[in-house]
């Protein structure tokens, strides 16, 4: 991109908040290096990185990429096998500890973490993920794992904090100037023999300086120390009487600074150590440089590694303070921008605006009043094309669309120049020159105020002829002008499109909208009248326009007053349509609500349905049982009792649905019943004859079978006569309706192999009754054989059972002495 387009876009000033936002040096420096590409695949992976930056932002916050120095220079000279100072190393440690820090943060990524998103948002991520996942026929664990990674895990995943060399340089250098005592076991002995040597000195000079013939000689009562040498300040007049070594003297003459031949020696001990304990630091030095120089590659890795996520992190630090969003790009040359914001205008008062041209258009002429706003649309075109090339995201709305320019050409402001002798016209014009020079069909061209600063006429005609030529070469282009000519020139070319930005004439003041399609209208008038110009000065100005300009203004007029009828349409429409939406989206959740409601009662109904009906065969089996042993005793009046607790306990059953079935009609319904009636008893489902009349109650005897049974006129359908030998066998029991239904359930041998013999019993004694009830002849019981347990209690039941004719074990064929065959009585 040519530089003066960059500064004319001000670039340069996104670059310098980009560079503000890095953290170390060397991701300033490569924020402030950030140029367009014009390679598609490769912005697609710069603007995929920053996306996935911000959302690692928005789910954990941002890492911190501030200290991390710059160690080229040390890991080149690790590479030659140098060693390196204290200070070096140190900076080794701090970009080691810097790795470890961002790849923590890095890998903390595949963890749950809270999400600032709202919920609505979050569910219909999940719920897109999901359909990509059962489209590309992944399992959830697949899902889970593409959705664990993005564009930067491959860095973080790189970054090698190498811990043990990281500890190890933090062990034993405490600061530049500082090596720790314990850093090696010959540095540890010689600080020890230092620690002693200095002791031992001091032990000596404080001894001269409390003995009463030398505190005379004594400058002032302190141990000082000179080129390396304790020694005392002793007075000029004793210089000769004190026995030692002079090694300095006070700028005044009057103290000199002598050491005592009492520690001479241990001075001389003391240098000695000195040198030995250099010596061990440069061991302790040399063995760091070696390990480090073990690993230049990684310390290579981790320094770009770490500059690039600088770089990518402060690329979306800058996209989550201008809230901004990733634009789609294509290679067609589209611009479509929706609510577009110029990053440089306060954020509180710029108004977002959309932009279009290149599928419909490819050149697009702007007019309107001046601080309307004009030059604020070119210049976001221009500097979002400009950014989004740079791998930056825009201000705008998600779904803008950019296009891939090689170039973008811009002529905006004033290009007056005193030096070089040009007139605003003559400096635009030259930089206008270049332009259609150097422009071709993968450029973007910008021009403000195009063809002013000359006569109208000519500045117009100038401004037609320079548009028609990038408009022939299919150039996108956009301009502005407050030239008529250019308006007509819009509406009567192909591929040319007009806009304006709005201004309202009640308060003399631009809304700063672009409306695109519609051409702008001149306010001179208006504006003038609002700020008081005579109305008859007005009038006179109208009679020096022509009448074609003036129908065209008028033409204007009738298209901005439509568009603003149309916008109010549109606007209502809009808000019908919302709450349309609205309504059946609430529509929807409350039919699912009560969908979901009446699954829950209809499932608990069915549950309580069924308890009850469990309860209530169990109830009917035990009558069963009970009426067949009173018949063969021959007691009616007992078996009546139980038949009435019977129809009370079906009738409180039937009283507990909540819904009750109807019953299908078996025969007529009779107003009055007559003896010898055939009737259906509804609640026992079985068929009789009516004994008695009924009575005024509409109670009545009904005799069924042997059972003489008092019933309610309610409970009772007229049933047909049937032929005497269907009623023959039917006359034997009360209960030969139900005993019709278990025959044609009942089989003819149970299993009881497996069975404790509390488990069999039960299920024995009801098998026998149902099967004697079902008139089956003969039955086969399985136990098996085993210990004989079982057996043995199956044949102690089978002796008290009074309906038991005989029972034997199995013969060859039969199952042997696994089965036991149990004939019933007749």
């Amino acid at each position: 991109m040519n530089e003066r387009a960059l500064k004319t876009l001000e670039y340069n000033k996104i670059v310098d908040r980009l560079a503000g936002n890095a953290g170390s040096v060397l991701g300033r420096e490569l924020c402030s290096k950030i140029t367009p590409l014009t390679d598609i695949q490769q912005i697609r992976q710069l603007q995929t990185e920053t996306s996935d930056a911000v959302q690692r932002i928005y789910q954990k916050g941002t890492v911190s990429f501030s200290g991390i120095p710059d160690v080229r220079a040390s890991v080149k000279r690790l590479e030659i096998g140098a060693t390196l100072g204290a200070g070096e190393l140190l900076k080794i440690s701090s970009i080691l500890t810097a790795a470890l820090r961002v790849r923590n943060y890095g890998m903390a990524h595949r963890e749950k973490s809270v999400s600032h998103k709202p919920a609505w948002k979050l569910e219909q991520e999940q719920a897109a993920a999901k359909a990509k996942a059962a489209a590309l026929g992944l399992s959830e664990s697949k899902q889970e794992d593409e959705e664990e990674t993005d564009s930067l895990s491959a860095r973080f995943s790189e970054l090698a904090p190498l811990s043990p060399l990281n500890q190890e340089i933090q062990r034993c250098i405490l600061s530049e100037e500082e090596i720790a005592d314990d850093a090696s076991p010959g540095l540890k002995s010689v600080r020890r023999a230092i620690k002693n040597t200095n002791d031992k000195i001091h032990s000596e000079l404080g001894a001269i300086l409390n003995s009463g013939s030398n505190r005379s000689m004594m400058q002032d009562a302190l141990i000082t120390m000179r080129n390396g040498r304790y020694c005392l300040p002793i007075k000029n007049e004793f210089k000769n009487q004190f026995q030692g070594m002079v090694h300095d003297q006070s700028s005044s003459g009057s103290t000199f600074f002598i050491e005592p031949m009492a520690v001479v020696k241990l001075n001389n001990e003391l240098r000695e150590l000195s040198v030995r304990e250099q010596e061990e630091i440069e061991k302790v030095l040399a063995d760091l440089s070696n390990q480090a120089g073990s690993h230049t590659l990684e310390l290579s890795d981790d320094q770009k590694n770490l500059t690039e996520l600088d770089f990518i992190f402060a690329r979306a630090v800058l996209s989550k303070a201008m809230k901004a969003a990733e634009p789609k790009f294509n290679s067609d040359r589209w611009i479509n921008i929706r609510k577009g914001r110029h990053p440089l205008i306060d954020p509180h008062v710029v108004v977002p605006t959309d932009i279009y041209i290149g599928r419909d258009f490819d050149l697009l002429i702007i007019t309107g009043p001046n601080t309307g706003g004009k030059t604020v649309s070119l210049k976001t075109v221009g500097l979002f094309t400009l950014l989004g090339q740079s791998g930056l995201h825009i201000p705008a709305a998600e779904g803008s669309e950019l296009g891939i320019f090689h170039e973008v050409y811009a002529d905006i402001g004033d290009e007056q120049s005193i030096e070089q002798s040009l007139s605003t016209f003559s400096s635009h014009m030259t930089n206008i020159v270049k332009i259609i020079d150097q422009a071709d069909n993968d450029s973007l061209v910008l021009f403000d105020e195009l063809g002013a600063g000359t006569d109208p006429t000519e500045g117009a005609a100038l401004a037609m002829a320079i548009l028609t030529h990038l408009h022939r070469r299919t150039i996108r282009t956009l301009a502005t002008t407050h030239y008529s000519e250019l308006k007509v020139f819009a509406l009567s070319t192909d591929k040319v499109s007009n806009a304006c930005c709005e201004f309202d004439v009640a308060t003399l003041r631009p809304t700063y909208r672009l409306l695109i399609g519609i051409p702008g209208k001149s306010n001179a008038f208006a504006i003038s009248k609002k700020l008081g110009l005579p109305e008859f000065i007005i009038d006179s100005a109208k009679e020096f326009i022509g009448v074609s300009e003036q129908s065209f203004e008028d033409l204007i007029s009738n298209l901005e007053a439509d568009r603003i009828a149309i916008e109010k349409e549109r606007e209502k429409s809009n808000a019908l349509r919302q709450e349309a939406e609205e309504l059946k989206k609430k529509w929807q959740e409350k039919n699912e609500r009560i969908d979901t409601a009446k699954d829950k009662v209809l499932k608990r109904a069915n549950e309580q349905a069924q308890e009850m009906l469990q309860e209530t065969k169990e109830y009917v089996d035990e009558t069963i049982r009970k009426f067949n042993k009173m018949s063969q005793n021959g007691i009616g009046k007992d078996m009546e009792q139980e038949r009435t607790l019977l129809r009370e306990k079906l009738s409180e059953k039937d009283n507990k649905l909540s819904v009750k079935a109807v019953k299908k009609s078996q025969g007529t319904v009779k107003e009055g019943y007559e003896v010898g009636d055939n009737v259906l008893v509804l609640s026992l489902n079985v068929k009789g004859k009516v004994s008695t009349a009924p009575n005024a109650k509409g109670d009545l005897y009904v005799q069924i079978g042997s059972l003489r049974s008092l019933v309610n006129v309610r409970d009772l359908e007229a049933a047909e006569e049937e032929d005497a030998e269907q009623d023959k066998p039917k006359s034997r029991t009360a209960v030969g309706a139900i005993n019709m239904a278990k025959t044609m359930s009942i089989s003819a041998e149970l299993n009881l192999i497996g069975m404790r013999v509390d488990e069999a019993l039960p299920l024995l004694d009801k098998y026998l009754d149902d099967a004697y009830l079902s008139h089956l002849p003969k039955v086969t019981v399985i136990h098996g054989r085993g210990t004989g347990a079982l057996r043995d209690a199956v044949h102690s039941h089978l002796k008290r059972a009074n309906y038991v004719k005989s029972y034997r074990v199995g013969e060859f064929g039969e199952g042997d002495h696994g089965v036991t065959i149990v004939e019933f009585k007749r």
